[in-house]
């Protein structure tokens, strides 16, 4: 970790030179991977223990829904194939989504003391924190489903390149939903918690892991269709399963609503950013 935090201070601490556009972009690349090891190894010192703790976590909801479809009786309404693909599917976009949601929003926002520091900004940051829960979630998905291929059952994914896509889609809005968060977060931080809290238990049945859009009725799927992150696992699904075709979710709708939250959260972030320097207590 200290290795880490001294390679970040060599390139913030630098003098200040005339760069190129194609050298200013290279050096932002560079400074964006060392602050997304530093994100990664902020909570643990080793990323061997942080990616371990999150397949522990995948393992336990994965065997908690196995448990809850078998003891109901659900086991009929999944979709014809594997049923532990049909379940992993669901809960890995539904925890790379929330746990981007979560990252992003807890970057280090303009009053962090790291922001002091040239080049260091607010984008480099939440670009850090974004991709430290991407790396940790896909090297997740990626150890369990070769342990799951390897030593238990071997399954075939139809169309794997666009079911990745759809992993990548899920991070990317909860990326947005992130930053929107942030955003507001220093103008009412007690309020966003609730309302990320709210969204992220709301997620646990509206994302739709434990079912699939072409089961419910008219009236019903009206109560999940806004979700992004239902869209996102419904595609998933039929990208997954050679068997399932969905009708009533699309890729296109999570990646406009995406775009819109993206825009939102970076005028907000841009304001926030720059009326940070008051003082807060002051005016509130």
């Amino acid at each position: 970790m200290s290795a880490v935090i001294g390679q970040l201070a060599d390139i913030m601490f630098q003098p200040n030179t005339k760069k190129t556009h194609i050298g200013g972009a290279g050096a932002m690349l560079v400074l964006i991977f060392h602050a997304t090891v530093r994100s990664i190894r902020k909570t643990h010192r080793s990323p061997l223990v942080g990616l371990l703790m999150n397949i522990m976590q995948a393992v336990i909801m994965v065997g908690i829904f196995y448990l809850m479809f078998s003891v109901l009786g659900l086991r009929g309404n999944a979709i014809r194939g594997d049923f532990l693909v049909y379940i992993m599917s669901g809960i890995f976009l539904f925890m790379t989504h929330i746990k981007a949601v979560s990252a992003v929003q807890g970057a280090e926002g303009p009053a962090s003391p790291m922001m002091q520091h040239a080049p260091m900004n607010t984008i480099v940051a939440i670009c850090a924190a974004a991709l430290g829960a991407l790396y940790i979630q896909i090297l997740s998905v990626a150890t369990m489903m070769f342990v799951y291929h390897t030593l238990i059952n071997e399954f075939t994914i139809e169309k794997p390149i666009p079911l990745m896509g759809m992993l990548l889609l899920s991070w990317f809005s909860g990326c947005c939903v992130g930053l929107v968060f942030l955003a507001l977060k220093p103008w009412m931080p007690a309020v966003v918690n609730i309302m990320s809290n709210i969204y992220q238990r709301a997620n646990m049945i509206a994302s739709g892991k434990m079912f699939v859009a072409n089961t419910l009725p008219g009236w019903m799927l009206a109560m999940f269709d806004w979700n992004p992150l239902f869209h996102c696992i419904d595609q998933a699904r039929g990208f997954a399963f050679i068997n399932y075709n969905p009708h009533y979710s699309s890729v296109s709708y999570p990646v406009y609503v995406s775009l819109v939250l993206l825009i939102i959260g970076l005028m907000g972030e841009f304001y926030t950013r720059k009326h940070v320097s008051r003082s807060w207590s002051a005016t509130r």
